[in-house]
């Protein structure tokens, strides 16, 4: 554990683009929408946090937006089969082609490493969120999940590329 609380030593490594060696890593690219009217409320959903509220999980924040050192605690499923995911933000970005944040992990969550999701506008005007994490586990849960693991991980990214589509063709970005 660091001295942050993050129970793993390559904290910001998604912001630099870095793959860092012994963990899983994931990319997952949803187009999202087309111009800046599109771009503008997609970072403002995903930095608001209404991307993830809008996802079918519980979602407790320290702060009412993405912001380095902002706890987020993402919760699945119910009783005894309810999973915990406490994070912690420890980047963000908010710049003239988009914008995002990255959360760590901290003690509590299955995994252990790191998740950005990240908003950009490539030279066409098309709108892309990219999900990009590095994970190994780091409970009994984590380890138990085995292939699951990286594939609930993937289908969750997708969710928020589908989620966030909705949400900035409605224009509640």
């Amino acid at each position: 554990m660091t001295a942050d609380g993050f129970t793993y030593a390559e904290v910001g490594a998604t912001r630099d683009g870095l793959r860092p060696e012994g963990y899983r890593h994931l990319r997952e690219r949803t187009r999202v929408g087309q111009g800046p009217d599109a771009l503008r409320a997609a970072v403002d959903a995903v930095v608001g946090l209404r991307m993830h509220r809008a996802l079918p999980v519980r979602l407790l924040a320290s702060g009412p937006r993405a912001e380095p050192g902002v706890d987020v605690e993402v919760t699945v499923g119910a009783g005894p089969l309810r999973l915990r995911a406490p994070c912690r933000v420890v980047w963000t970005r908010r710049d003239e082609r988009g914008g995002g944040f990255g959360y760590g992990t901290l003690p509590g969550h299955a995994m252990s490493g790191e998740e950005s999701f990240a908003v950009d506008m490539d030279d066409t005007g098309a709108v892309w969120l990219t999900v990009t994490s590095f994970s190994r586990p780091a409970t009994a849960a984590g380890r138990l999940a085995g292939p699951f693991g990286p594939l609930l991980q993937r289908l969750y990214a997708r969710g928020c590329g589908l989620v966030l589509r909705r949400l900035v063709r409605r224009g509640r970005g």
